[in-house]
């Protein structure tokens, strides 16, 4: 299957006493390049997430956001027995002092003395941060296949998209072979008449010597090779795209070579309708490169 370097994906989870919000996104790239924005409070959480990525992609700049945050109203609520501890020496210094001098206080109620500050607060569960990345990592799962989803459907696209220009290349590539038949009689007798012309005026100049350096020259016109090696690339290409696994690489290097070839038949053609042929195909091996660079 075809993946694409382009994907998204997002959700919404809660447990152990925690909120959160994960996005995952990723564009082109040369290699894998992995950017992570996570809590780092929670241990091990960064190092585990940066696995899963590098083990389930080979290229793309991903870039991973985790918000989190704790769900207060679902806590339970504990004593600072420290602070309380302070607080109550606090208000029986203040009493000593205020009796030393004729005063009398009002006893503190329990409610005003945790209503003090800091003594009151939160519960922390035991190991909250162990289970709260446990829990992390089992719901990162579905953010990630998510995502696995939406570039497989971006890269069956591409695939469909470059199936069609390889279909184009191909036909043209017959085209391409059908005029440069077709040119085969009109440069044969250009060649002759180049020779003859030669020949009138060559003096003491060796005949056959002239006719290798035209054989020569009908040589480096003849655009079979590059014909050939253009079908090649062309079920070269067919081939990668039926792969499983990341095959970006390798199409890129093809397209580069498909153009090569265009390139040189372009220049031996000497021929108006092989030149065109070979504008045109040009054209699509460019477009097919675009498309290319989509490909993981």
């Amino acid at each position: 299957m075809t993946y694409s370097m382009t994907g998204f994906a997002t959700r919404r989870g809660e447990g152990q006493g925690h909120g959160w919000s994960w996005e995952l996104r990723s564009v082109n790239a040369k290699g894998l390049d992995l950017r992570l924005r996570v809590p780092d409070w929670v241990p091990g959480l960064e190092v585990a997430l940066r696995g899963g990525l590098t083990k389930a992609l080979a290229r793309g700049s991903v870039t991973l956001n985790l918000r989190l945050s704790r769900e207060e109203s679902g806590s339970a609520l504990a004593v600072n027995a420290g602070q309380l501890d302070a607080v109550l020496v606090a208000l029986r210094e203040a009493e000593a002092q205020a009796e030393a001098r004729g005063i009398a206080l009002r006893p503190a109620s329990g409610i005003e003395v945790l209503q003090m500050r800091g003594v009151l607060e939160q519960a922390a569960p035991e190991e909250t941060g162990e289970a709260l990345r446990q829990a992390l990592l089992a719901d990162f799962g579905a953010v990630l296949e998510d995502f696995l989803q939406m570039r497989a459907g971006e890269g069956k696209a591409v695939a469909q998209v470059l199936t069609g220009q390889l279909d184009a290349i191909a036909a043209l590539v017959a085209r391409a072979t059908a005029a440069a038949a077709a040119r085969l009689p009109r440069q044969q007798e250009a060649l002759r008449t180049a020779l003859a012309r030669v020949l009138d005026g060559a003096g003491g100049q060796d005949p056959d010597r002239i006719a290798q350096e035209l054989a020569l020259l009908a040589i480096k016109a003849d655009v079979t090779e590059e014909l050939d090696r253009l079908t090649a690339h062309v079920a070269a290409a067919r081939d990668l795209l039926a792969q499983e696994g990341p095959v970006g690489r390798k199409l890129d290097f093809l397209s580069q070579e498909f153009n090569r070839e265009a390139n040189t038949l372009c220049s031996k053609a000497q021929d108006k309708a092989l030149t065109a042929i070979g504008l045109e195909l040009k054209t699509l091996i460019d477009q097919m490169r675009e498309q290319v660079q989509n490909i993981e």
